[in-house]
């Protein structure tokens, strides 16, 4: 009896051991908006911290890991420059080893590339090992997001935890102005041509000289 006692014991502290050890690596989160009352994410709670807007580019970071998100509609000013910006971190990430996690698109790379982004100048990390990192973009509300981390499950959960939601109206009344503006434009140009091309210039011309003529005559 006093054998299964003891051997009780050590499969309940075994037990124990191993449900602290989950507790302890298992990770919190919060959510937080990358857009102003717009799309949401989630991210390792109390860990990670805001960097800073870096010409329309927000970045926050952990210590496994970094956010870079662009909106190409949110703020007035934000300039094409800032929309090629991002889209070189992103060809930058696909240089990685594609994988497919769980149906998300996942980049392979090296510490050492991540930390080759501009943007990481500004910010001090010390990142090391492999980083995977997930691409993600939404036409609707225009967001476009890079998950980087070396934790392949925190990377994961928050490619998941995504809620698009756009806050910026859509540009379809200034594309119509403009699109009206060029086929006027285009109208004028073709009616100018149409007279120019249409006109006897020679019978103008003669009309002039003959116009010119009289005045002389009569003066």
């Amino acid at each position: 009896m006093d054998k299964k006692i003891i051997i009780i014991g050590i499969l309940l502290l075994i037990i124990a051991g191993a449900i602290l050890v989950m507790l302890t690596n298992s990770v919190n989160y919060e959510r937080i908006e990358i857009t102003p009352n717009g799309t949401s994410i989630d991210v390792p709670a109390n860990q990670t911290k805001f960097c800073g807007d870096i010409e329309g580019v927000k970045i926050w970071n952990w210590d496994k890991g970094a956010l870079i998100t662009y909106n190409s509609h949110e703020g007035s000013g934000i300039s094409a420059l800032t929309g090629l910006s991002f889209n070189a971190i992103n060809e930058l990430i696909k240089t990685g080893e594609m994988q497919n996690i769980d149906g998300f698109t996942c980049y392979v790379i090296n510490a050492d590339e991540l930390l080759e982004i501009h943007l990481f100048d500004i910010i001090k990390v010390n990142y090391n090992g492999k980083f995977y990192c997930i691409p993600l973009a939404n036409e609707t509300s225009h967001d476009n997001i890079i998950i980087c981390c070396n934790d392949k499950d925190i990377a994961l959960h928050m490619a998941k935890s995504v809620q698009y939601k756009n806050v910026y109206p859509d540009n379809t009344d200034l594309d119509n102005a403009i699109s009206t503006v060029e086929n006027m434009t285009g109208d004028l140009q073709s009616m100018a041509n149409d007279y120019v091309n249409n006109t006897d210039w020679n019978n103008v011309e003669s009309t002039i000289e003959k116009m010119t003529g009289d005045l002389l005559s009569n003066s």
